[in-house]
């Protein structure tokens, strides 16, 4: 009987702690939320005080750094770090791209706002605030993203009203093209540094980066698995690697290619993708979606090897290494300028 209660106190006194642990754990995600609220008003009044100082609330005046560099110096002198010139430089920033502070958002942070600050066009920072909310990423998913262009790669794949709800939305899944990317950016795995690599060579360094490439695939992909066996009349057929995407409610089944994508390729990835459907797949679970990763493509074999396939199967070209900015800005430019013409 003696044990019967010690077990109930015990119970009792467990939950007592979780509870409490539960309630100190809230308390200090709302002390945190709250300075970082406090912070982010201080900086833009700052910012405030500058702009109206300096330029009289004119924002499009010309401002020299003198004024900046001695409200830093002082600053530094009076209360310690935190007021660079760099610092300064983005507080003023932070008005003058934001001057109702209700449209700055309270979930990122100081150090979200001095990377997003960096960025010129408005769509584009836009879209990356709305992701940072939207997926809690960390100021260094924020850089990755950022560096590796993911807002231009997204847009290349969509029309011109698509890309601007992009950039006020951020990215929203509702259909297996929205998941897609072009090109996929690999650089977290150091290959570029092989002078020779096989494609169970890149297929190892995107699973032990896991979570990179996660972050490169975008939301909703769970992983299952790497060289998932299939067994067709006694044959066996390996997929390099297996997703569930918890937004599409589909498998999402990847072969990776070293060189060039071929129309053999396009039939494999269909026998896997028949397989999945009528083997895999159970009740609530959509079609399975195949993307074939490559170094390049021809795109006008693409255009007929795909032709007549009712899978959702698609080709996209990865790369070992970050864009480059200029290339890409310039094929962005273009995309609009072609939008607008149509």
């Amino acid at each position: 009987m003696s044990e019967i209660r010690q077990v109930t106190v015990d119970d009792k006194y467990d939950h007592l702690i979780n509870k409490v642990g539960e309630i100190l754990n809230i308390g200090k995600r709302q002390i945190a939320s709250s300075i970082n609220n406090t912070i982010l008003q201080a900086y833009w009044e700052i910012g405030r005080n500058i702009v109206e100082y300096e330029q009289e609330g004119d924002e499009k005046a010309e401002y020299g750094t003198a004024l900046l560099k001695k409200i830093s110096k002082d600053l530094t002198d009076e209360f310690g770090k935190g007021f660079s010139w760099s610092n300064i430089y983005r507080m003023r920033q932070l008005y003058i791209e934001y001057p109702t502070f209700a449209t700055v958002s309270q979930k990122l942070s100081w150090s979200h706002y001095i990377e997003l600050l960096k960025i010129d066009d408005k769509q584009e920072r836009s879209f990356y605030e709305k992701e940072c909310e939207n997926e809690n990423w960390g100021v260094r998913e924020l850089k990755r993203q950022m560096k590796s262009m993911l807002f231009h790669r997204l847009s290349l794949s969509s029309d011109k009203n698509e890309v601007v709800k992009l950039s006020k939305e951020g990215q929203i899944i509702e259909k297996p093209e929205d998941i897609l990317k072009e090109p996929y950016i690999f650089e977290f795995t150091g290959l570029p540094e092989l002078p020779v690599y096989k494609e169970g060579d890149l297929e190892e360094a995107l699973v032990n980066n896991l979570s990179q490439f996660l972050l490169e695939l975008g939301k909703g992909f769970t992983f299952v698995g790497r060289q998932q066996t299939i067994n067709i009349g006694g044959r066996y057929f390996k997929v390099d690697l297996v997703f569930y995407h918890r937004i599409l409610k589909c498998f999402v089944l990847i072969d990776l290619k070293q060189g060039e994508i071929t129309h053999e390729d396009i039939g494999q990835m269909n026998l896997y993708l028949n397989y999945y459907r009528e083997e895999m797949n159970t009740d609530g679970d959509g079609e399975p979606i195949g993307i074939v990763l490559g170094a390049y493509k021809d795109k006008l074999v693409m255009h007929y090897a795909l032709q007549n396939i009712s899978n959702q199967l698609f080709v996209s070209r990865y790369q070992l290494y970050l864009p480059n900015r200029d290339q890409l800005q310039q094929e962005f430019d273009r995309f609009l300028n072609r939008q607008s013409d149509d």
